[in-house]
């Protein structure tokens, strides 16, 4: 059945294994979608799991630049499109539209790996006209998501960047990060790099239905602990602070992530973007129903009567009474606990040496 400007409505209400959304919305660029409907002739089983398909992409470009205010990098790069990690309120679904794909399960289950990276990178830092600037890795989606224990796209290009002493900042919340400790400590040693791990909540049951392939609570606590082991500069993000769901958890995680080494911390209040919205609010709806309209009500209380705000300064932390009381609550603590806020520490550009020019000779082969 076909219908116009609606939502695939496979799945939904139904929580997958190891999945944050429930269903595939529309995407908001498609004029018709398909509605299954059951004759009441065959009832086919629904769904417990959805495999996960990972394909290449050949880039034009490798290095993302920033012009927004409120974000603190000018130039980032983002090895995956599409996040395992299945987040139900990551920002960076509807991205997935533009590939003519859902921001629902589709973003979680339909990746993409950059196989060209290395090779683009490489080109961009021999440009004459590129300026040394830290790196941020992160921003879009998750750079440690699983499929980078098998693609390794982020090793190689850590590698690039170290052989090159270029400076790079990480936000993650991917235990994979684990295994480039030795170079990210390596670099830790020139200046070169600083990390974020991304501490929602340390409810572990919480955790599963929020972030289901990301790591768990203790393991982000545990890697801030060997990153400052290394002597990386590490800090955590509290991102998003939801109303109603881990809110109440603010002064004990900055607690229990300043006692395992961080030294610094931030929050985002939670962003509901186009189609995010309504993955959240039907996420929330399947997971806390009882409390779902309360917390449906915060979020508009502090996004002035709507369900996002997408200005400047604002989208991040949001205005109103609730968001100001989760700025005070979160200020407060982190003071007490002498951490600072976010900030990009002080990474070393003057070390870059840009890769040597290939043989002309050796490029028509």
């Amino acid at each position: 059945m076909t219908t116009p400007n609606g939502s695939d409505d496979a799945g939904a209400g139904r929580p997958l294994k190891g999945r944050g959304a429930l269903s595939n919305p529309a995407k908001r660029f498609d004029r018709y979608h398909t509605l299954r409907e059951d004759d009441g002739w065959c009832s086919p089983a629904a769904e417990t799991s959805v495999a996960t398909d990972v394909r290449p992409e050949y880039a034009k470009s490798i290095i993302a630049r920033n012009g927004s205010p409120d974000v603190p990098f000018d130039q980032s790069i983002n090895p995956y499109r599409g996040c395992e990690h299945g987040c139900v309120y990551c920002f960076a679904r509807p991205t997935h539209a533009y590939w003519d794909l859902s921001p629902g399960l589709d973003f979680e289950t339909k990746l993409f790996y950059k196989a060209n990276a290395v090779e683009l990178l490489e080109q961009q830092l021999r440009h004459p006209g590129y300026r040394c600037k830290p790196l941020v890795f992160g921003t879009n989606t998750d750079p440690y998501q699983p499929i980078e224990k098998f693609y390794q796209v982020t090793r190689k290009l850590l590698e690039l960047l170290y052989a090159r002493r270029h400076p790079v900042s990480i936000v993650t919340k991917g235990g994979l990060i684990e295994r480039d400790i030795d170079l990210l400590g390596a670099m830790a040693k020139r200046r070169l790099c600083s990390v974020m791990i991304s501490v929602t909540t340390l409810d572990s049951e919480l955790k599963r239905r929020l972030e289901p392939r990301a790591a768990a609570p203790q393991a982000r606590l545990k890697l801030v602990e060997q990153l400052r082991g290394e002597g990386v500069p590490t800090g955590v993000l509290m991102a998003p602070i939801i109303p109603m769901i881990n809110d109440a958890e603010i002064e004990t995680l900055l607690r229990r992530c300043s006692a395992a080494g961080a030294l610094s911390a931030n929050y985002i209040l939670l962003r509901l973007p186009l189609e995010v919205k309504s993955l959240f609010y039907e996420w929330l709806r399947a997971h806390y129903p009882q409390r779902a309209e309360h917390v449906i009500s915060l979020i508009r209380q502090s996004r002035g009567g709507a369900d996002y705000q997408s200005a400047y300064g604002t989208r991040m932390r949001g205005t109103g009474v609730y968001a100001e009381l989760i700025a005070k609550r979160f200020a407060l603590a982190r003071k007490k606990l002498g951490l600072v806020p976010r900030r990009e520490w002080e990474l070393d550009c003057s070390q870059f040496t840009a890769p040597p020019a290939r043989e002309l000779q050796l490029q028509l082969f």
